[in-house]
């Protein structure tokens, strides 16, 4: 599929979102617990970005929602942010799966 924004992407079920001190965190369950690198922080966006890739929404859908949870938000620019996010979830690991 060449369209980005007409992907869906699923959550790695071995990933486990936590909110902890007002930080939104994911913790790999299938690495050693030793091994910090790890751990990932995610700003707010990048935390309610993580809630919206269910494998059902689309990029195109998440960024919408996006739209609408920020206001004043570019839409370029929040189609590129959600791009490079996802990307970078597929790269450190496959966190999440196409």
């Amino acid at each position: 599929m060449s369209d980005p924004l007409g992907r869906r992407y699923q959550r790695d079920p071995s990933i486990v979102y936590r909110e902890i001190a007002g930080e939104a965190i994911l913790v790999p369950i299938r690495r050693r617990t030793g091994d910090l690198e790890s751990i990932y922080t995610l700003n707010p966006v990048g935390a309610r970005i993580w809630h919206f890739l269910d494998g059902d929404r689309t990029l195109g859908d998440i960024k919408a929602r996006l739209l609408l949870e920020f206001e004043g938000a570019e839409p370029e620019q929040v189609e590129a942010d959600l791009c490079e996010f996802v990307d970078q979830l597929v790269q450190v690991g496959g966190l999440v799966e196409i």
